[in-house]
């Protein structure tokens, strides 16, 4: 690694899944441009795919998280990436157990802070203050959840999540993630752990023009300061650059605003009765659509035998299924796109947001029906109703997506989509600057507080 003798030296820990390893890489690169000299620490496996996205970048070294491994658990299950569900409470009893591992990084690179995920254990931040080193925590997902869920769990009143079409009750959310108050219980305990031991503040991935009102909430309700580092998304990779011609070959034949993008992230799967929902509700609506499909890892199962036979015939030109990753933002910003069927992840919120597409949200579980309540109230997109069992079905995806691309009303929604890209891309760089100075201003004050102490 080049390093600067007056930089300053990160450790940056994320948890152990894609989705938190990319926006902490994306603040990395942006850290190691600003006089950061980063150390971005995970199991080799979660490592493994990101090395050939740094070598621009000099100021950032990765460090190995090795875990034990067993037959029962050989080193390529040391990511949550894939991994099946029974085993995730394996992979946590794996990683805590290798805290050691963490000592030894810290002791070995003495470094001026820490900035560390979600779900790590408590021991984290506390091993860092015990070595006179600030800890901060970064909140890859939007406040909004966060602050809800926690006035759920504790019990606290005058907090509302609702705007003139949505409002969202402790009953209904707590159906709307399909998960147990206890387990959601335990999960608010892991994070108010997080926050408590972040120093001074945390970071988090959000921005004031969607949840500005909610940064404020928050900011109280925690007694730290919250520093939104904007999107961070990921670079536009020119992997599969040959196969992505023939999607912008498809798209370029489309008229604008006439089709919809169906994405549901990297970790979210539709049940067999919820794709053959979706996909006659797309050929019922008679919108293009271009759908990426994706199943877990290990399923040996092809979109053609999960779809409704004879559907890819019915829909022709109209259609086009994906079975691989794809260049999601260069796909939402072309002209053709009018809507983003998503499952709200906190990733594709902000990167609809940020290209003016609105969204038809069909949320999962975890913070997606949260998530997708605040698409609604900041007016950019339109939520799929689903029934008391928490289903949704083909006559109202087809009604979501006509009104949203078809119908006078999707023009307003269109338009508060722009009105927010804009402002988005006029903060520009902005949000994450200040961030950066904030810790530098910690490291300074930290080293200060230290020489005075020796």
């Amino acid at each position: 690694m080049d390093t600067n003798s007056n930089s300053f030296r990160v450790v940056m820990f994320p948890w152990l899944a894609y989705g938190h390893v990319s926006p902490f890489l994306e603040l990395a690169k942006k850290l190691s441009t600003k006089n950061f000299s980063v150390y971005f620490c995970s199991t080799p496996i979660t490592l493994k795919p990101i090395k050939n996205k740094i070598s621009n970048y000099k100021s950032i070294e990765l460090v190995e998280y090795p875990l034990e491994s067993t037959p029962e658990f050989p080193p390529h299950l040391h990511t949550s990436n894939g991994l099946p569900p029974h085993l995730m409470p394996t992979l946590k009893k794996y990683f805590e157990n290798a805290s050691h591992n963490f000592s030894q990084i810290i002791k070995t690179l003495s470094p001026h802070l820490v900035i560390y995920d979600y779900l790590m254990p408590s021991w984290v931040p506390k091993f860092a203050s015990s070595h006179q080193i600030p800890a901060v925590h970064f909140h890859i997902f939007g406040v909004a959840n966060l602050a809800y869920f926690t006035c759920l769990v504790r019990d606290i009143p005058g907090f509302s999540f609702q705007s003139k079409t949505v409002c969202l009750k402790p009953s209904e959310i707590m159906k709307l993630v399909q998960a147990p108050r206890d387990n959601v219980e335990a999960e608010e305990n892991e994070l108010s752990d997080c926050i408590i031991g972040s120093t001074e503040m945390f970071l988090i991935k959000s921005n004031r023009e969607i949840e500005g009102k909610y940064l404020d909430f928050a900011a109280d309700l925690f007694k730290k300061k919250i520093v939104p580092v904007g999107p961070l998304f990921q670079e536009i990779s020119v992997n599969n650059q040959e196969n992505d011609e023939e999607i912008f070959r498809w798209l370029n034949k489309k008229e604008e605003f006439s089709t919809v993008y169906v994405s549901f992230g990297t970790e979210s799967y539709l049940s067999k009765k919820g794709m053959e929902e979706l996909a006659n509700g797309l050929e019922l609506s008679k919108v293009n659509f271009i759908w990426v499909i994706k199943f877990p890892e290990g399923e040996k199962i092809n979109a053609a035998e999960a779809l409704p036979e004879g559907f890819l015939e019915r829909v022709g030109e109209k259609g086009m299924i994906v079975e691989r990753w794809v260049p999601q933002a260069k796909i939402l910003g072309h002209k053709s796109i009018g809507g983003f069927v998503s499952h709200c992840g906190w990733s594709s919120v902000m990167e609809s947001a940020s290209v003016g597409v609105p969204i038809i949200a069909l949320p999962m579980h975890h913070d997606q029906p949260v998530n997708a309540r605040l698409v609604v109230e900041v007016g950019f997109g339109l939520e799929v109703e689903k029934d008391e069992n928490v289903e949704f079905w083909r006559e109202e995806v087809a009604r979501v997506v006509k009104e949203v691309v078809i119908e006078k009303s999707g023009v307003e929604l269109r338009k508060k989509a722009k009105e927010l890209s804009e402002q988005m891309k006029a903060k520009g760089e902005e949000e994450v600057d200040l961030a950066i100075k904030e810790l530098k201003t910690l490291c300074e004050n930290n080293l200060g507080k230290y020489r005075d102490i020796n």
